[in-house]
């Protein structure tokens, strides 16, 4: 049979390496998804897949196992999911009976939040879904993740753009009761701000990573939670060509800082993608373009606020397949 294959995985269809046979990616932004769609993936992989599911590392499902020639079927099968993301995150779907109309900027994913865990710092899987309905659908090739803390468990380091939550630790001097509790918990699990100068406890607020570790490790509430803010990870990645870690790009600011950057991120990769190649990574644009240009653009129009702070200049990692092993 003739297939269109980049028609097929713009259709959020993987090309497998058994003939005729594909595997359909669904997505789950922020790892969340209501139990009333699972019937339908069900469907999907008993009727028309191998009866199995998988479970992508973005977070998604995938149904191997299904024939090219039921694609148009399942489509119109799995239009409510499609409906949901409409109604529920606010993305626009011109036809939900078409299946997806994009698959180029991966699932946004996300650990569980603070819906579940006492380290989170937000709602993770509420950020994830704003994302997705500023980003979705778009072809770019973008990969996306949210951490409730610094603990990053979703491995935001890993990422074109990874965000982890933040708080500011408020001090009341007059509940402390000198226990040192959370000096020695953030010398041991975390960045070593705190410090015990005359009976009180001193934060060195270029070493918090606003973590919240002294908040919940304080026996009389002498530590409280202040404002949210965001950590900004930029331009990790695995692959053949130069894996790294993503470097911290902005630290301290808000919700709404975060999504800007996002939104400009999509313009500055129209400007300048190679469109000669079947896709282009933005970390490769990036590096294309240099730093400079990169910060210079997501930042436009950005009101940071007093608190921010953003890098000058990021000497990315990394490495290159030129080991002596392979010469």
């Amino acid at each position: 049979m003739s297939v269109n294959t980049k028609k097929l995985i713009k259709n959020a269809y993987r090309i497998t390496k058994e003939r005729g046979i594909t595997a359909l990616r669904i997505r789950v932004p922020g790892g969340c998804l209501d139990v009333k769609y699972f019937d339908i993936i069900k469907k999907i992989a008993e009727k028309y897949g191998d009866g199995t599911v998988h479970i992508t590392t973005r977070q998604g499902f995938e149904v191997p196992g299904i024939s090219m020639n039921d694609i148009d079927e399942i489509n119109e099968i799995i239009s409510p999911i499609l409906q949901g993301m409409e109604k529920e995150l606010g993305v626009e779907i011109d036809d939900t009976t078409a299946g997806y109309p994009a698959a180029g900027t991966r699932n946004v994913s996300a650990c569980i939040g603070n819906k579940v865990c006492p380290f989170a710092n937000y709602n993770t899987a509420q950020l994830a879904q704003k994302i997705e309905s500023l980003i979705y659908p778009n072809d770019y090739h973008v990969k996306i993740a949210v951490s409730g803390c610094p603990n990053d468990c979703i491995k935001a380091h890993m990422q074109d753009v990874g965000i982890m939550g933040m708080v500011e630790p408020v001090y009341r001097r007059e509940r402390c009761i000198g226990c040192k509790a959370c000096v020695s918990n953030c010398s041991k699990v975390s960045a070593g701000a705190l410090s015990f100068i005359n009976y009180k406890v001193e934060r060195d607020e270029k070493r918090c990573i606003g973590c919240g570790e002294c908040i919940l490790k304080c026996p009389s509430s002498a530590w409280v939670r202040g404002d949210n803010y965001y950590r900004v990870v930029i331009m990790g990645r695995t692959g053949k060509k130069n894996p790294r870690i993503a470097r911290p790009f902005l630290e301290w600011v808000t919700e709404d800082v975060v999504l800007s950057v996002i939104k400009n991120m999509y313009s500055y990769i129209e400007r300048h993608i190679d469109k000669s190649l079947p896709k282009e990574h933005v970390g490769y644009i990036v590096d294309r373009t240099g730093f400079q240009v990169f910060s210079k653009e997501v930042l436009d129009n950005v009101e940071l606020g007093e608190k921010a702070k953003s890098v000058k200049f990021i000497s990315f990692g990394g490495y290159e397949n030129d080991s002596p092993s392979r010469q």
